[in-house]
C-alpha cells in the first residue's frame, strides 16, 4: 500500500482496503480491525489495527491508534503507536506522541508532541 522507501506520493486505492469509513459518519467508541482501515470520517475513541491504517484528508480521529503502518493525511488528535511505520503527509495534522521504528514528516506536516523511533518492530 504505502512504503516510505517509495514516498514520492502514495499509491492508496480504496480497492486496497477490506474497511472504509465514509465521510459522513461520526464514530464514537473503540475499534478493532485486522485487515487494512481507511478513515474518511470522524472517530473518537480508541483504535486498535493490526495492519495498515489510513487518515484520509478530511478524516479527524480523536483517539489513541495501534498499527502496524499509519499514514495521516487528515487530522489526529492522540497517541500513536505503529509497528512499522508513522508517515505524516503534508495535508496532515498530528497533535500526539508518536512510538514507531520509522517516522516521515512531510515538510508542511503539523506535528506536535514526543517522537520516540524503536529503530526496530517491537
Amino acid at each position: 500500500m504505502f512504503d516510505v522507501k517509495d514516498s514520492d506520493f502514495f499509491d492508496v486505492e480504496e480497492e486496497d482496503f477490506d474497511t472504509i469509513l465514509a465521510p459522513d459518519i461520526k464514530f464514537r467508541g473503540n475499534i478493532k480491525v485486522k485487515k487494512p482501515f481507511m478513515i474518511r470520517g470522524t472517530i473518537t475513541g480508541a483504535i486498535d489495527a493490526a495492519s495498515d491504517l489510513v487518515v484520509d484528508t478530511n478524516a479527524v480521529v480523536n483517539a489513541g491508534i495501534s498499527a502496524s503502518r499509519v499514514l495521516v493525511r487528515g487530522k489526529v488528535e492522540g497517541n500513536i503507536l505503529a509497528k512499522d511505520v508513522v508517515f505524516v503527509t503534508a495535508s496532515g495534522s498530528l497533535d500526539g506522541d508518536i512510538v514507531s521504528k520509522e517516522v516521515v514528516l512531510e515538510p508542511g506536516a503539523h506535528f506536535s508532541g514526543k517522537c520516540t523511533m524503536t529503530g526496530e518492530s517491537k
